[in-house]
């Protein structure tokens, strides 16, 4: 499927369709039979209305053209068309009209244009998984008109030579990722290609594949072409050629005359004639020459080599912009200190013939091509002077002999060729230096290369070699090995312990369980070790004797033992190391103490033991760098002498006291962090009265510090950074600030201030001012200082703002959100709109679905870019999605890149409605793979990691009334706060932390850095995006689903730089108790940052509430079911009841011109909108998510009509200004209420409880109650069911979404009061008659109706249900009971 790899740019798009050209068949709308159309004699014919023939068997369908469009080609069985009658050729000319028609209605010239498959095409493609199309693209399908884009159906048997032969093309070419062009073998199949290529991505479903094949964004990823495409920048990098009038020599003696001129690799070539193939060729090297343009000749370049006898050609082009291509690319090789030649990346199959001219070149470089080992223009035909040859990731398959002949070469670098061995003749090579095979399939080395007696680094990583090779004994000059990422299970030091030559050995990403040596005889040659990411328990590497630094982190060490003689580094996180160990461990293990000859070590510079369960430190420490953060220290030994530590971290410890004489001794002390600890005080910055302290970064977040200890920071006059968040801070003396002049950031956030000093206009040089979540009530006075950038005093009490008249250039980001009484006047906001984030409160909407969903969740996000300049993590946050039930929350991390994030927050909610709405099961997985296809031309360079949150209300398990998926890829995560624990919902995907991700990518032989990036760019396994690196960088998500219940509390999302910092039970343990979401994104931002965070950091906390007192039902005096199925009594209505004298509505689930459509009336748009406050439009009822509505089983709908006279309405209106009541239908004199039923989601003896209990009531005030009846659908299937009544008190709650609703404002604007008593006949009688409206239909039969009874008519209703009780018995003893009536005639 071609290599993946960087590339010179993105692919050009799809193009429109136009009109068919003279001579091809017609688009629909002319006459359908008897043309013929002029490409392979296909004719298209009229076709009878015949059955429809069995399918076509596989292989059956190549690509064919028509009218300038995509079109299908049917190949009988036998090859032959049968004449005007087949209905195969019929079929080929209904295929090819959709096919145009929807070209012209969908034709766009960017990748994100819709899918150019008809409805026919796609009734075909449905019959069978195993067809589908592919989009043939011409030449330059960004320029070219869209003709030269064919859509070919096929199947996956299809061969790239039989669309060949169909398109009257010699080959097809594929385009991975707008990046490389390979030509496709006569026997591959594209669109198994294509479904491959969707596999691998993550997508199951066949048919889900074959809709995503069809679909022409896939272009962006994967792309066939009938003709190999090349931009005009390419072609100009490689050669540029023409026929010139040229001139030799700087004077005039000579004439002009027409030459053929070449400029490629180093060279301008001129022919002695103007036939460039016959005479003489003129080599004029340009490598330090230079170019220049003539003004006395327009459009003239002299160009001039370099030396002492140089000489000079004049070249005259015909245009401007000629003439400026031919300079750009000349002043480019005129610069070059070295005869480089970088070709690479140019999907080249041969190398240019002008190329041989350049007989100076010596550095060749060919990666990511598809190079010929033989024929012409093949590596047969290169340079014999070459010295350096990069020919990586060229899919040679074997080694070119021919390589072999250039006895030049001092570099070769052959890696990623699929090789199985080296051949003989590499022996030839006396002069090779440095030799890189890495990413093939070598096992051993022939033993020729005993000869490359100059071989000095030797590059065998991601190979399969089972053991140390035996020939690099004989390689003497050899000082560098690696061989990270085979198959070695045993580190023989006793074949190291022979190459007594080598000084670097890595052998990282190995299955090494143990390390065995014969003899205790010492190397002293080794001085640099790496075997990170083994299986190693236990490493003696003493008879290293030189060693100075080695890595062993990601193994199952227990024990380690070392020479520490000129040890300098050390790196073993993340093992098993406990205190018995031999001699000192690094961070992420279990060491409990560190021996006092660990600092016996002089030449050790750094030793980091963070995340161990240290309880002491040694005294004498002689280090520069020492990290003991996340410990169980409890104090500091006492400093005697004087030490020269420069960077000292003792983060998440239990120090209660810094050592008194830390500054004193510690002089060269820069860099301090104690955050996360317990802190009352700190020691004195001197002992006399002026200060030596260097300390420059000061970190004391989140310990118990009062403003005692503010006198104490005056005594480091070179403060730059001082963060002292989540203190017990209540002020910050002014005199005392205003002698910190150098401070640059300051963090007082978290604390208890009320104002800021105004002596912070004294720090000139502060940029960075973060104080939220204080009871700041001013506005500090830091407008003023030039250099300020950023300011965040969100979360406090600010009332108003005085601003100067100017503000500081250099200001970018202002957060104002979270004061409460803070009011902007529209002057104070203009003077704003320089900045280019400037973040307020915007007042909520008291809509329905806000008060609904703010019931259960609420969030607050915060965003800090830390020390870059730009913020690079974006988020989404949607309260209230798809039906307002429901919520959907994600992060998104680009690393360097803004671009994707911005795109993911845009449309990565749209997608998952889309995916909701087409599947139950994969609309999370899919709603990834979608973004990530989506996201076009843009990622196919940049990449991002995300994690998607969905909550969603489900319906069908009653028990559980809301879900949480969770999605994630990449280093994004979610956790979810359930009684106080953390539970961890994402699965982070990179090299490190997941070791299934980082086999799979050794199996798929690509290239781990060093820096434990995959190809060098990233450490993720899985992003959206960054499609060059597939298959290695995958889209496919982590799923996971988890019921939600009233156990939980909150939900954090965070990216990367966050969850580096803060561990889960921190994170959770750090917001937990506070009320503010926002207050608690910001804190968690602040603590990533004073642990060491300095990239972008992005949090988001979700605050749950799903618990019974927060019901929303639109229904009020009804016993709802709780979430295990039990009634529960403390409701909070969101919509007042008729009977509580403030307003009245009736949902039905069928609107006005529903219902009329049904019953074949006619109605008009002003009928079917009625709302309380005249601007609402009636929808349906709303129903919290806590109490879905019932299943079937347990409940269904029965209309009912209740039928009433009355000539006209109560005000005296019959006309259509007023608005009838929702739920009424007026037919004349007649008045029809259509009610829903509630029923109790509960069980039957429930039900008959309740019953019983309504028997022995007694009624209470028609204000106060009122008869609720609890139906079930009765037809002619099943009649067994019995009306039973339940009788409930329910008072009026004002909320948000109704405390609006004092009045009914009617359709004329006019205020109708409500009076304090309102029955529904009352409300009936509002509706004025219409004479053209409803007429009386029979009731329809729907889901959920709800009948509302006033009091008074409860004893007759009462009367009607006795009647009913006393049948049930009879009707019980019947097997076969006869039906009931339809309808219920309620008379009431």
């Amino acid at each position: 499927m071609g290599e993946a790899g960087p590339g010179p740019g993105p692919g050009p798009g799809p193009r429109e369709a136009q009109e068919p050209e003279e001579g091809e068949a017609a688009a629909p709308g002319g006459a359908r039979g008897g043309q013929t159309g002029p490409r392979g004699g296909i004719r298209v014919l009229k076709v009878r209305r015949e059955p429809r023939p069995p399918p076509l068997r596989a292989a059956r369908w190549d690509g064919g053209e028509s009218a300038g469009t995509p079109v299908a080609l049917a190949r009988h069985d036998l090859g032959v068309c049968h004449g005007g009658g087949c209905c195969w050729c019929g079929a080929h000319a209904r295929l090819s009209a959709a096919l145009q028609r929807n070209a012209k209605r969908a034709g766009s010239r960017s990748c994100q244009s819709r899918s150019r498959v008809g409805s026919r095409e796609r009734t075909w493609l449905k019959g069978d998984v195993g067809r589908g199309c592919v989009y043939v693209y011409g030449k330059d399908s960004a320029a070219a008109a869209s003709s030269d884009l064919r859509l070919v159906l096929c199947t996956v048997d299809t061969q790239a030579s039989e669309i060949c032969d169909r398109e009257g093309r010699k080959n097809l070419f594929l385009q991975l990722h707008g990046d490389l062009v390979r030509r496709l073998e006569p026997t591959e199949k594209p669109l198994q290609i294509v479904y491959d290529y969707l596999a691998g991505l993550g997508f199951d479903d066949p048919l889900r594949m074959q809709e995503e094949a069809a679909n022409s964004d896939l272009s962006c990823m994967i792309r066939f072409y009938s003709e190999k495409p090349c931009q005009v920048e390419q072609m100009d990098r490689i050669l540029l050629s023409g026929v010139y009038n040229v001139r030799k020599g700087k004077t005039q003696l000579h004439k002009w005359a027409e030459r053929s001129v070449t400029l490629c690799g180093t060279c301008l070539i001129v022919s002695s004639v103007k036939d460039g193939h016959a005479g003489k060729m003129h080599i004029l090297p340009l490598i330090g020459g230079k170019v220049e343009e003539m003004r006395r000749r327009q459009y003239t370049l002299a160009f001039t080599s370099a030396g002492a006898q140089a000489q000079t050609y004049h070249v005259s082009f015909g245009t401007l912009a000629e003439c400026q291509r031919w300079h750009r690319q000349a002043s480019t090789i005129v610069s070059m200190r070295f005869s480089v030649v970088d070709l690479s990346c140019y999907s080249l199959e041969e190398v240019p013939e002008h190329l041989f001219y350049s007989q100076d070149i010596t550095y060749l470089n060919l990666r990511h091509n598809f190079m010929r080992t033989s024929g012409a223009g093949s590596l047969d035909s290169l340079c014999r002077s070459l010295k350096s040859l990069n020919l990586s990731h060229n899919r040679l398959g074997e080694f070119p002999v021919s390589l072999c002949e250039i006895s030049t070469l001092t570099e070769l670098n052959i890696s990623c060729n699929g090789l199985h061995y080296l051949p003989s003749q590499i022996g030839k090579l006396l002069n090779l230096q440095t030799f890189w095979l890495d990413g093939n399939l070598l096992t051993s080395l022939p033993e020729e290369m005993r000869n490359l007696q100059q071989l000095s680094c030797l590059g065998l990583s991601f190979n399969n070699f089972c053991e140390l090779p035996a020939i690099c004994e004989k390689l003497v000059t050899l000082d560098k090995l690696a061989l990270a990422g085979n198959l070695l299970e045993t580190l023989d030091l006793t074949v190291l312990n022979r190459m007594s030559h080598i000084k670097s050995v890595d052998l990282r990403l190995n299955n090494l369980k143990r390390a065995a040596a014969d003899t205790l005889e010492g190397n002293k040659s080794v001085a640099y070790m790496d075997l990170r990411d083994n299986q190693m328990t236990d490493l003696d590497l003493s008879s290293l004797v030189s060693l100075e630094q080695l890595h062993c982190e990601r193994n199952k060490l227990r024990e380690l033992t070392l020479s520490g003689v000129c040890l300098r580094a050390l790196y073993a996180n993340s093992n098993l190391l406990v205190s018995s160990l031999s001699y000192f461990a690094f961070l992420s293990n279990q060491l409990q103490c560190v021996p006092d000859w660990a600092c016996e070590a002089k030449k050790l510079e750094v030793l980091d033991l963070s995340y161990n369960l240290l309880l002491e430190l040694p005294s004498s420490l002689s280090l520069r760098k020492l990290m003991v953060g996340h410990n169980r220290l409890q104090s500091l030994p006492p400093l005697l002498e004087h030490i020269p530590l420069e960077v000292l971290d003792l983060q998440h410890n239990l120090l209660t006291k810094l050592p008194e004489t830390l500054f004193v001794k510690a002089l060269n002390l820069r860099y301090l962090n104690a955050s996360a600890n317990s802190l009352e005080s700190l020691p004195s910055a001197c002992m006399e009265e002026e200060s030596l302290s260097m300390l420059q970064l000061l970190y004391l977040t989140n310990n118990n510090l009062t403003d005692q200890c503010i006198p104490v920071l005056v005594g480091h006059p070179n403060l730059r950074i001082l963060h002292l968040a989540n203190n017990n801070l209540l002020t910050f003396p002014a005199s005392k600030l205003s002698k910190l002049e150098h401070l640059e950031e300051l963090n007082l956030s978290g604390n208890k201030l009320k104002t800021i000093p105004t002596t912070i206009a004294n720090c000139k040089l502060l940029h960075t001012l973060i104080a939220h979540s204080n009871e700041i009530s001013i506005f500090p006075e830091i407008l003023h200082l030039p250099r300020i950038q950023f300011v965040d005093l969100s979360c406090n009490e600010l009332t108003e703002i005085l601003i100067p008249e100017a503000l500081p250039g250099a200001l970018q980001e202002l957060d104002l959100s979270g004061n409460a009484n803070l009011v902007l006047e529209h002057k104070t906001l203009d003077i704003f709109s320089h900045i280019t984030t400037l973040k307020i409160d915007t007042k909520p909407s008291l809509t329905a679905d806000s008060a609904l969903t703010s019931a259960f969740w609420s969030h607050g996000v915060a965003e800090m870019a830390g020390q870059r300049n730009k913020l690079c993590v974006s988020s989404l946050a949607l309260g209230s999605f798809a039906e307002g039930v429901e919520a959907v929350y994600g992060m998104f991390d680009g690393d360097k890149n803004e671009e994707l994030p911005r795109l993911l927050q845009c449309t990565m909610a749209d997608v998952l409605l889309e995916e909701v709405q087409q599947s139950d099961t994969m609309f999370m997985s899919n709603t990834f793979l979608v973004s990530h296809r989506k996201l076009g031309m843009a990622g196919q360079k940049l990449g991002s990691s995300a994690v998607l949150c969905y909550i969603r209300n489900e319906v069908a398990d009653p028990a559980s009334n809301f879900s949480l998926t969770v999605a994630n890829v990449g280093t994004c995560q979610a956790v979810l706060c359930r009684s106080g624990k953390a539970l961890p919902l994402s699965k982070v995907f990179s090299l490190e932390q997941c070791s299934e991700e980082a086999s799979r990518i050794k199996e798929q032989k690509a290239i781990i850095t060093e820096d434990n990036k995959v190809n060098g760019v990233t450490c993720c396994t899985r992003m959206l995006g960054c499609t060059y690196l597939h298959p290695w960088i995958l889209p496919k998500p982590h799923v996971s689903s988890i019921p939600l219940t009233v156990q939980d509390e909150l939900l954090l999302l965070g990216n990367k730089a966050l969850w580096e910092h803060l561990s889960y039970a921190e994170a959770v343990s750090a917001v937990r108790h506070l009320h503010d979401p926002l207050a608690a994104a910001k804190k968690l931002c602040t603590l990533a940052q004073s642990y060491g965070c300095q990239d972008n950091v992005g949090a988001m906390v979700v605050y749950l509430n799903i618990s019974e007192d927060n019901c929303t039902c639109e229904m009020h005096g009804l016993t709802l079911t709780g979430p295990g199925g039990f009634s529960s009594t403390s409701t909070k209505p969101a919509t007042p009841s008729c009977s509580s004298g403030i307003a009245s509505e009736f949902n039905s689930e069928l609107s006005a011109s529903e219902v009329s459509s049904e019953v074949g009336s006619t109605a008009s748009d002003e009928h079917s909108a009625v709302s309380l406050d005249g601007s609402l439009l009636p929808r349906q009822e709303r129903r919290c998510s806590l109490h879905p509505v019932p299943p079937s089983s347990i409940f269904q709908r029965q209309p009912s009509s209740a039928t009433f006279s009355s000539n006209q309405s109560d005000n005296g209106l019959d006309s259509d200004d007023e608005q009838p009541v929702e739920g009424v239908m007026t037919n004349g004199s007649k008045v029809e209420v259509e009610v829903d039923i509630h029923c109790c989601n509960g069980k039957g003896q429930e039900l008959e409880h309740s019953t019983a209990e309504y028997k022995s009531s007694a009624l209470v005030p028609e204000d106060d109650s009122r008869l609720v009846l609890i139906i079930r659908r009765q037809n002619s299937v099943n009649s067994n069911t019995v009306q039973r009544g339940v009788r409930e008190k329910c008072e009026l709650q004002k909320s948000l979404s109704t405390c609006c609703l004092y009045g009914k404002k009617l359709s004329n604007g006019s205020i109708v009061p409500l009076e304090e008593s309102l029955n529904l006949i009352e409300v009936a009688t509002e509706a004025p008659k219409k004479k053209t409206g409803y007429f009386a239909a029979p009731s329809q039969m729907e889901p959920e109706d709800q009948f509302v009874v006033p009091p008074d008519l409860e004893e007759e209703v009462k009367e009607q249900m006795r009647q009913h009780q006393e049948d049930r018995a009879d009707q019980e003893l019947k097997e076969h009971a006869v039906p009931l009536p339809e309808e219920f005639d309620t008379a009431l």
